[in-house]
């Protein structure tokens, strides 16, 4: 098969590609990172402008109507540069979940907005307790009228702090961890009772837990049949994963070579330490994980707008299973290769390792998606 980009999807990268690289040094990052907003206001807005936030919409909406591969192509770029925008958070998973479930007011309300980057959105869908279980949800939505009132506490969600939307799931029938009963809301950033509490990742990035204190919502903010969104979510969340492989093989791209000229530059005994054969060896193994990594990535770009079924449930787990270990390899061989300075907050290196990281635990790490295969060959 030939998997090389045709010729509207490697413009679309190569345009993501020459936005990092002109607007985001890793210098700048560090400088993002610790502003109040926690990224770049600047960057989002030339994302919007560029309209690579409208990349997985559908042309009505005012989108590209690309597929699982552009929106990876777009997330391996943002990999590459460690961009920390919450692309992923409002674009692919949120404005995925409101254009699956959402009527065409709430389309119309919304959609515009988040494809021309105007509106950003977060999505609650984990608790503290749920783990990777994304049908573990605690949260309440009790009908009040002919609206609900919602109670309940939202975990890690990314970009919720400055979010404009939230896509929270909240349980209105069923016991925990039930797929049957789980519903989605919208909920405006001010609304009365939603409290946040932020705090920063290990990556950069900046998370926070909502807080539902008898959230009051009008009948509007329902989004999807009541009780059936599971599919929605469990769909959704594929996509995600899908984008967050690219979103990896981009960062393990920049790791390896990283890792490759600290090699070539760093000389032990007047000889530069690439010259060992035991480096050498280490280095082979990395590039390998990463060519593993990024075929498991394009296999799953390839399903990732599929309709749902056990063999795209397979790709997904496998992929993200893949990347996983892949990424938390080259990152700890990475910094055994570079010795002390693969640790240290100045050097770029110890950051594209801790995305990793995340990344990994991102919708399940390599542990819970290989049980989730498994489960999936019986």
């Amino acid at each position: 098969m030939d998997f090389r980009l045709n010729e509207e999807q490697q413009m679309l990268q190569d345009t993501v590609a020459r936005l990092v690289r002109g607007e985001y040094s890793f210098e700048k990052r560090l400088e993002y990172s610790e502003s109040e907003l926690g990224f770049s206001a600047d960057f989002w807005k030339q994302l919007g402008e560029l309209g690579l936030t409208a990349v997985p919409f559908p042309e009505e909406l005012g989108g590209f109507g690309g597929t699982g591969v552009e929106v990876q192509s777009v997330m391996t770029e943002l990999g590459r540069g460690l961009c920390i925008e919450p692309y992923l958070q409002s674009v692919v998973l949120g404005g995925g979940l409101i254009s699956q479930a959402g009527n065409s007011e709430q389309h119309e309300q919304w959609l515009g907005g988040i494809a021309s980057g105007e509106t950003r959105a977060a999505v609650g869908l984990q608790e503290p307790q749920s783990f990777y279980d994304l049908n573990d949800v605690e949260a309440r939505a009790e009908k009040s009228g002919d609206g609900y009132v919602l109670n309940g506490r939202k975990a890690v969600v990314i970009g919720g702090h400055c979010a404009d939307v939230l896509v929270v799931s909240a349980r209105t029938s069923g016991n925990s961890r039930d797929a049957d009963g789980i519903s989605l809301f919208l909920i405006s950033a001010d609304a009365e009772g939603l409290e946040h509490r932020t705090y920063p990742t290990i990556d950069g990035s900046r998370g926070c837990d909502l807080f539902l204190n008898n959230v009051k919502l009008g009948p509007g903010a329902l989004l999807g049949e009541e009780g059936k969104a599971a599919e929605v979510i469990e769909y959704q969340a594929g996509r995600a994963i899908s984008a967050l492989c690219g979103e990896a093989v981009g960062a393990m791209e920049v790791a390896c070579d990283l890792t490759l000229e600290y090699l070539k530059q760093r000389k032990q005994f007047g000889v530069p330490i690439g010259k060992f054969q035991v480096l050498q060896h280490r280095m082979v193994d990395m590039m390998s994980e990463l060519e593993q990594a990024r075929s498991m990535a394009i296999l799953a770009a390839s399903v990732a707008d599929e309709p749902q079924s056990d063999e795209r449930r397979r790709i997904l787990a496998a992929a993200k299973n893949v990347i996983g270990r892949s990424g938390q390899f080259i990152s700890e061989q990475g910094i055994q290769s570079h010795g002390g300075i693969g640790m240290t907050w100045e050097y770029n290196f110890a950051h594209y390792a801790k995305r990793l990281v995340m990344i990994n635990h991102q919708l399940g790490d390599d542990d819970f998606h290989l049980e989730r295969f498994a489960a999936l060959l019986k």
